[in-house]
């Protein structure tokens, strides 16, 4: 599986540890930085990851900063995306199951990189169970389409080019 991942200065302490399990594991690592541990803002980082995504060139995302919530709120932000924050392997595993998340948020002060590593592994193996599931994701996608009638110029604007 191709994955963007990407932390703020919070998450850069277990990037380089997490991105070798990746690997090891098979999957292709697009690394969207931070790329040093002085403080950044995580909107840099997380909203070219989750582009990465909706766009088709990563199939799922992972973020990280020291809670998870600030990645969270700004990947949620972006159409298309279903970011979920999660702090262990049972709503890592109800995420993909029901709610079909493509981006995983992780809070990097707050769990440490083992618990991170067996959380991730459950993410990925997890399947969507689709079903009423299917239902409620396509109200959301509904929503979206509202509140973006152009999704492509909201992409443009989120990723900086001029329109």
């Amino acid at each position: 599986m191709i994955l963007a991942v990407a932390v703020d200065h919070r998450g850069f302490p277990i990037k380089g540890s997490l991105a070798e399990s990746l690997k090891s594991d098979g999957h292709e690592v697009i690394d969207f930085g931070t790329f040093e541990d002085n403080p950044c803002d995580y909107p840099d980082i997380a909203i070219p990851a989750c582009l990465a995504v909706v766009e088709g060139k990563a199939q799922r995302a992972i973020l990280a900063d020291g809670s998870g919530i600030g990645v969270s709120i700004v990947a949620n932000k972006v159409p298309g995306i279903r970011a979920a924050l999660c702090h262990d392997e049972l709503t890592a595993e109800i995420s993909r199951r029901h709610n079909d998340a493509n981006v995983i948020c992780l809070a990097a002060d707050l769990i440490g990189i083992e618990l991170i590593r067996r959380i991730i592994r459950v993410w990925l193996k997890t399947e969507f169970d689709n079903g009423r599931h299917a239902r409620r994701n396509e109200k959301i996608s509904q929503l979206e389409a509202k509140v973006f009638e152009d999704v492509s110029r909201a992409h443009q604007i989120l990723r900086g080019d001029s329109i």
